[in-house]
């Protein structure tokens, strides 16, 4: 569990950031819980990425585009939430002038990484 250290994941796009608050096992077999922070500067992106399983989300602050594969993207703002299906290939865009920050639950296959970068 990461408790009194916060994490930040590594390559990661310029101006995004993701700060692990929770790293936590499930009663789940397998499965791990990883609760955290992503912060968007104005026109930032996180890249195209999947996760090892589902993402639930709440933004904070500001506004984002969320791409998911195979849906159409849509404009979340502060209050809003969102899921991710595991494996999903998916982005979040900052179209906004002002920072946006997101945080998100992710229920992953433990062992495997967070997220893995997509072209």
């Amino acid at each position: 569990m990461v408790g009194t250290g916060i994490q930040t994941l590594n390559a990661q796009q310029p101006g995004f950031k993701r700060t692990i608050l929770q790293k936590q096992d499930l009663s789940a077999q397998g499965r791990e819980g990883v609760m955290l922070v992503a912060e968007f500067a104005p026109g930032a992106a996180a890249g195209k990425h999947t996760h090892p399983g589902e993402e639930i989300g709440y933004v904070l602050e500001g506004s984002l585009v969320l791409e998911v594969e195979g849906k159409p993207a849509v404009t979340l703002k502060a209050g809003d939430v969102f899921f991710v299906e595991a494996g999903r290939v998916h982005d979040g865009k900052n179209p906004g002038n002002k920072a946006a920050k997101v945080v998100s639950t992710l229920v992953v296959e433990k062992g495997k990484p967070l997220a893995t970068p997509v072209k």
